[in-house]
């Protein structure tokens, strides 16, 4: 099965914004970022499956690839709880710096941790191998992508951010029942 994590466009957020679960728009470049998804992804099969992140700025992008979506919550990006759509630098700078330096196991408060989010992920992952499908699309975000890699190449989660993902980037992964297949990152 060829599996495709794509990461959503560019949002209307402010540079800065701490932002996971919030339902930010599209930027207004959003038909020139679908016109370049479009062109990293290969024809779709007629039995391409689609799944997606249920926030807009995810669900917009797959409805334009398919008529057939089907939303997940365990695709959402990390939950930020009372830190959600508050600039990173009008935090409490020793709470914020705590997260980031423990940002695996650390929560932002009445948020979740990067475990957490990789835990969900995890069980999306194994149910989405079980499908019988050829072809599927992921379109999701930064966060989760990382989480997904992390748990394909069982790599210290600490680790899972030193993988770039990049607005309107595309991911190739190939599955088969025996092993998993990096074809391609951030194209």
């Amino acid at each position: 099965m060829d599996i495709y994590l794509i990461r959503h466009s560019k949002t209307v957020a402010t540079p800065g914004l701490c932002y996971g679960r919030t339902d930010i728009a599209l930027d207004d470049n959003f038909a020139d970022e679908l016109a370049k998804i479009r062109a990293k992804l290969p024809e779709l099969h007629a039995d391409c499956r689609v799944f997606s992140s249920p926030l807009s700025r995810c669900t917009l992008l797959a409805e334009q690839l398919s008529e057939r979506v089907e939303t997940d919550d365990r695709l959402l990006e990390i939950n930020f709880g009372d830190w959600e759509n508050i600039p990173f630098d009008a935090l409490d700078s020793d709470a914020l710096r705590h997260w980031t330096d423990n940002f695996v196991t650390s929560r932002a408060p009445n948020g979740e941790c990067f475990t957490d989010l990789f835990l969900r992920a995890g069980e999306f992952w194994q149910d989405l191998v079980q499908q019988d499908a050829p072809q599927t699309l992921v379109i999701t975000h930064a966060g989760t992508i990382r989480a997904l890699l992390a748990h394909v190449l069982k790599l210290p989660l600490a680790n899972a951010f030193q993988f770039r993902v990049a607005l309107s980037s595309v991911h190739k992964l190939h599955y088969t029942p025996d092993y998993t297949y990096i074809d391609y990152l951030n194209q």
